[in-house]
């Protein structure tokens, strides 16, 4: 799932409060995947129906979704579109990943090892067509905006947030960096008390933020230097240089000054290293999008997730809560908009 730099970096962690009156880019995709991720029963089997249907997304949706409206804040949906043809390896590696952790969450279940088995099915989710569509269906009903990506969702949201159509991008990946946003939010769906993956471990989770500027300005390179560095990590489009991690491969750019020279001294070749590139730097972008938001369909909401066995009365409550926070929010915008004549 991305580049993972979080040894070299040090985010600011925040309130949601603190992004009241803000709109933010998320990446549908990953969002929806840490939904199915989370959401799970004690032996890991994801929220059903009754017929089998996922539920996790429509749940992480639906109550986390509503949790950012009520903290102020205006989530626009970035979906991907189809990937890169340098991405199919990646993506052919999670599949046979996420087989192998079905085989051993199976087991773990028929042993009775439920906390084994939690944590062997976090790694078995899945984006099925019916879950994608499902998730646009209700993130349509709630009045939040979809942006469909050209390819790949967080080069999308990187794009929206430099134009400054939005206030930041929001995913769990650092490739948003690489992609060129300003401002990078982390676990701003999933804050609280979360099991490590893989691991018999608790972690608190905080929502994030990372100042693009700032990190660079940190680490003493720049944009395209952080790019090249990563191609020689490894990225979603190539497997890296074996041995070369973030710290090895930043002193690597430091010293030799971009991707070119370190391949001359390493005596290594990186085919792909030009394309790579420019998937971060000059990726393909649709001006075709919307961030405003439209009044929230309640009885089309409430129709949806009673068909897939919600409870009536909490989906009411939480649109209850969801409207009157859109009526605050609409009011706070008109009094701001009344002070600028005073």
């Amino acid at each position: 799932m991305g580049v993972n730099l979080s040894g070299l970096t040090e985010p600011r962690s925040v309130e949601l409060t603190e992004l009241e009156g803000k709109t933010v880019a998320i990446d549908a995709y990953n969002t929806i995947y840490q939904f199915l991720s989370i959401i799970r029963q004690p032996d890991g089997f994801p929220l059903c129906d009754k017929t089998g249907r996922v539920t996790s997304h429509l749940s992480g949706l639906l109550y986390r979704t509503s949790n950012l409206i009520t903290q102020g804040i205006e989530p626009c949906f970035v979906f991907d579109g189809p990937p890169h043809e340098l991405k199919k390896e990646t993506l052919a590696g999670r599949k046979e990943r996420r087989e192998k952790a079905v085989t051993e969450w199976e087991v773990a279940v028929e042993e009775g090892d439920l906390k084994k088995a939690f944590s062997k099915a976090q790694q078995t989710s899945r984006m099925t067509p019916e879950i994608r569509e499902s998730a646009k269906e209700l993130i349509t009903y709630l009045g939040l905006p979809i942006v469909y990506a050209p390819s790949d969702g967080e080069a999308q949201a990187a794009y929206m947030c430099a134009k400054g159509d939005v206030w930041a991008s929001a995913s769990q990946d650092f490739d948003s960096i690489l992609f060129g946003t300003p401002t990078l939010v982390r676990n701003m769906t999933i804050t609280g008390r979360r099991k490590v993956p893989g691991k018999d471990q608790y972690k608190d989770v905080k929502t994030e933020i990372i100042d693009s500027k700032g990190f660079l300005g940190s680490l003493g390179i720049t944009r395209e230097q952080l790019v090249d560095m990563c191609i020689l990590i490894g990225t979603d489009f190539d497997p890296g240089v074996q041995g070369i991690g973030p710290k090895k491969g930043l002193k690597l750019i430091k010293d030799h000054g971009d991707i070119e020279k370190v391949m001359k001294h390493l005596s290594i070749e990186i085919p792909s290293y030009q394309e790579v590139r420019d998937i971060f730097l000059h990726s393909t972008y649709s001006d075709d999008y919307s961030t405003a938001t439209g009044e929230i369909k309640r009885d089309e909401v409430i129709a949806m997730l009673e068909g897939y066995d919600f409870t009536r009365e909490r989906v009411e409550g939480t649109l209850d809560r969801l409207e009157a926070a859109r009526k605050s929010t609409k009011a706070k915008k008109s009094q701001r908009s009344l002070d600028k004549w005073f």
